[in-house]
């Protein structure tokens, strides 16, 4: 999963970073709590309230991999990877988000 990988990464980074690390931790895990925890909800509104919340924290998370990347706490090319996988989750949730709304 995607969480590990960014771990991994943050991982890696040097001790003064932490800050940084734990934020994109944090948003990172952040995406499948969101997800999770709406999916409980009764009502379609109150779920796709948690999904966009979750591709806020994608969108939170992209942006502090793109500074660590800017940093060179991680290389570019591990930036992009993680950058595509993410696109890809908000592609989903997006489109989950709106049959939510269209149903």
């Amino acid at each position: 999963m995607i969480h590990l990988k960014v771990i991994k990464v943050t991982n890696s980074f040097d001790k003064k970073f932490d800050y940084l690390a734990n934020q994109i931790r944090r948003s990172s895990l952040s995406v499948i709590l969101n997800i999770a925890e709406g999916s409980a909800k009764i009502s379609d509104k109150d779920f796709n309230r948690y999904l966009e919340m979750a591709m806020g924290s994608v969108n939170e998370t992209v942006a502090g991999l793109e500074v660590a990347q800017e940093m060179n706490l991680i290389e570019k090319d591990i930036f992009l990877a993680l950058e595509n996988s993410y696109s890809q989750i908000v592609n989903q949730l997006g489109g989950f988000s709106k049959k939510l709304r269209t149903s």
